[in-house]
């Protein structure tokens, strides 16, 4: 893709982790048994991360599971068509593609239901990784949903392991789905296994709240989830922006103003477009004017992803993101 829009143009973004299609009511404000309808969305965070990128111009690709079915080989053809490599997508014949019944309540905010008993995303082994496509990686990004269950939980370890060996900036939103894990108190315990290993970390307001147990949002509680190998903590607040930590500095950026219809993918968005900024570039982070403005490029993408339904078909191109950087506030 043309790298003129000043996202960035050479450095690879592995995404690791699910991808499924997500469920959306065609009426927010219902629950899933009132809604009259459904809109088909893929979805799952480390594939919205990976297209986000590519739809900023960035150079990305997705590494996972999908079903050997029509849904997977559909997200697949998603990846491609977005610009995203799909090298690193494995098929399973036993197992579906992951749903996820997506309840939008009436301020945008939602609610999971998942089908996945096994599904796919769950059963990708070690030996499948595509190891060249991972080392080659500059920036290796993942969630926490594939700490869940084995083989999965140890393909992601693995596929950190190379990352990080090769040199690549190691990118972790922990995505919290609570739904999905046996218990609160586990979620907790696998999210925070791999936590000192990664070099940037971006969790929303609500992850900091559960994973720290504190019911403030401030920067005491942020800086209790700080290690010494971090080099950028983020903190989402949804509409009013994010706040960020550094070892040098700290400080905070705002929202921007939009008419929120559904927040899926809104993290996810924002995450796609900081690694777009940072990928060739590690020192942005070091400097925080540069850093700052690459916050707020990420708070605009995110704020335009909650002005439509699902998560993929809302993700930004580099013009919509100047249009809310350039228009009011």
């Amino acid at each position: 893709m043309a790298a003129s829009n000043g996202a960035s143009s050479n450095g690879l973004i592995v995404s690791f982790g699910e991808m499924l299609i997500d469920f959306v009511p065609t009426v927010s404000g219902v629950s899933l048994a009132e809604a009259p309808g459904f809109l088909k969305a893929p979805g799952g965070a480390p594939a919205n991360v990976a297209i986000a990128v590519a739809r900023l111009g960035g150079k990305a690709a997705f590494v996972g599971k999908l079903g050997d079915d029509e849904f997977g080989h559909m997200l697949a053809g998603i990846l491609k068509e977005n610009g995203v490599s799909a090298d690193g997508v494995n098929f399973d014949k036993g197992a579906r593609t992951a749903l996820a019944f997506v309840t939008l309540r009436a301020d945008g905010e939602r609610e999971f239901m998942f089908y996945r008993n096994p599904s796919a995303d769950m059963l990708l082994t070690p030996d499948e990784l595509n190891l060249e496509l991972i080392r080659s990686a500059k920036v290796f990004h993942y969630g926490s949903i594939s700490l869940i269950v084995e083989p999965c939980r140890s393909a992601h370890l693995k596929a950190m392991e190379v990352a990080k060996s090769a040199g690549a900036l190691l990118s972790y939103d922990p995505n919290l789905r609570l739904p999905l894990w046996p218990s609160a108190e586990y979620a907790k315990e696998q999210i925070k296994s791999i936590w000192n290993k990664a070099d940037v970390i971006k969790v929303s307001d609500e992850e900091l709240v559960f994973l720290t147990g504190s019911d403030k949002v401030d920067d005491e509680s942020a800086m209790s989830l700080w290690h010494d190998n971090l080099k950028l903590l983020l903190v989402t607040l949804g509409a009013k922006g994010c706040r960020y930590y550094t070892k040098n500095f700290r400080g905070a950026v705002e929202g921007f103003a939009v008419k929120t219809v559904d927040t899926t993918g809104a993290g996810d968005s924002f995450v796609g477009a900081l690694l777009g900024k940072i990928v060739d570039d590690h020192s942005i982070i070091q400097d925080e004017t540069r850093l700052k403005e690459a916050l707020k490029y990420a708070c605009a993408c995110g704020a335009i992803t909650t002005t439509k339904k699902g998560a993929i078909p809302a993700l930004p191109a580099h013009s919509e993101v100047l249009s809310v950087l350039n228009g009011p506030k």
